[in-house]
């Protein structure tokens, strides 16, 4: 509908922003270790329950019981695409934040350097190893291994970020090894014997065969050598999993209407935002790991509120405390996350007009198994439009007593974005 002046009704509503804070992994259980409190209730978040007392708390589910409880999964969902319908693997969203292109025949592999001194997954980061140390290790890999025919194909290693890199395997045909192939991601078998958990189906051979040829290489480089030396957890071998071929996603702007803009330091996330048409915002001393600044995410978060409509910050840091057991650790890191993430955005937010303003994990981290879960997840919004519901903090126990539920979780983005929705979506299905 147009009105006079030809404008037309859409495009005279004020515009709205969004903010969206995904603390990774955060959801998690009551522990005896925290009085029988989960990390979101032992720890001090006074903005975020702001957000629960002037907005509304609620739960989605993410994860559908047919996949992975997984960031590349629950993020696809967070944002508002059902992953049953566009999610192919993991790897194919970290290669889009990288730069590479893949053909319709190539697979993307996700090639984790890992510590596996004993024959167990002792460190799926190879002691949170650096790029600056990481990225020789994946060039020795190519220069011994890449370039060569692997069953029709060939495989590239490409270097990523830390312990997080790609393996491409580019096919000369559809037909594919890897179709049918399962594979374990490392970070789900903390201290278990990595024998019970190789690749297995169709590509499962091929995949074990790399990672073997993978350890007398890193065994004899003097990256290895320095690490050991100084006291530090040398790169044992590779671990191959997360494979999967490109995927076709509509842009969130074709999809939803507004423009946004993502802030990550891991590799997949910024993929999917990639991938999805967001903006990517790099921000300096964002390092996925508990060292990140936090404040600096902060503020870029705020600055970028003036030039996008919508303006995700994720934030890994609680995700890594639960794989690496320390309760701690996830609370100071969801109070930081608090203190200079929310809470700045949280104050700007009002002062560019409308908003709206969502804080939720994309998944369960849970520290008593160090892994992923499937589960539904808190969240909290606030903001234009959004009635408050009497609910007093942000955590998974107010979240289970609450009556808004999203389930299947993709739906959650629909309501969150609201007010004019109903012009702004265009296929969410």
């Amino acid at each position: 509908m147009s009105g006079g002046d030809g404008q037309s009704q859409v495009d005279k509503i004020p515009p709205m922003k969004y903010v969206i804070v995904i603390p990774d992994g955060c959801a998690d259980e009551p522990l005896d270790s925290l009085g029988g409190l989960t990390p979101l209730q032992a720890a001090q978040l006074p903005n975020m329950d702001r957000l629960a007392r002037t907005g509304v708390v609620g739960r989605a589910n993410n994860v559908p019981d047919s996949l992975t409880p997984a960031s590349d999964v629950a993020t696809l969902s967070l944002f508002g695409y059902d992953p049953l319908k566009v999610y192919t693997g993991r790897a194919p969203l970290e290669t889009a934040a990288m730069g590479i292109h893949l053909g319709p025949n190539d697979y993307a592999i996700r090639c984790n350097l890992v510590h596996v001194p004993d024959g167990h997954m002792r460190d799926f980061t190879a002691g949170h190893i650096s790029s600056e140390d990481g990225a020789p290790l994946i060039q020795a890999l190519q220069r011994e291994l890449g370039e060569k025919e692997l069953a029709g194909g060939t495989i590239e290693f490409h270097t990523g970020v830390q312990y997080r890199n790609i393996l491409v395997w580019r096919g000369t045909s559809a037909a594919s090894p890897f179709v049918g192939t399962k594979c374990q991601p490392p970070h789900d078998i903390p201290d278990r014997p990595v024998a019970d958990y190789l690749p297995t189906g169709p590509g499962g051979d091929l995949l074990v065969q790399l990672m073997e040829a993978s350890k007398p290489i890193l065994a004899a480089h003097p990256v290895n050598a320095r690490r050991i030396a100084a006291g530090k957890k040398p790169a044992t071998q590779v671990w191959l999993w997360g494979q999967g071929k490109a995927p076709r996603i509509s842009s969130f702007e074709e999809t939803y209407g507004p423009r946004g803009a993502i802030i990550s330091a891991v590799d997949l996330v910024r993929g999917v935002g990639v991938l999805l048409g967001w903006h990517r915002i790099d921000v300096p001393g964002a390092t996925g790991y508990l060292d990140t600044d936090y404040a600096a995410k902060g503020r870029y978060g705020v600055e970028a509120l003036g030039a996008f409509d919508l303006v995700c910050v994720h934030v890994e840091a609680p995700d890594e405390a639960s794989h690496e057991g320390r309760a701690d650790e996830k609370i100071k890191a969801l109070e930081k996350i608090d203190e200079h993430i929310v809470g700045p955005l949280l104050e700007a937010l009002p002062r560019c007009g409308e908003w709206r303003f969502l804080v939720s994990p994309d998944h369960r981290t849970t520290l008593r198994t160090r892994a992923h879960a499937y589960g539904a997840v808190p969240f909290a919004v606030a903001g234009t439009g959004v009635m408050s519901k009497g609910q007093t903090s942000y955590d998974e126990l107010t979240a289970d007593a609450s009556d808004l539920t999203f389930d299947p979780g993709h739906r959650l983005m629909t309501w969150f974005l609201g007010r004019p929705l109903e012009h702004r979506l265009r296929t969410v299905e």
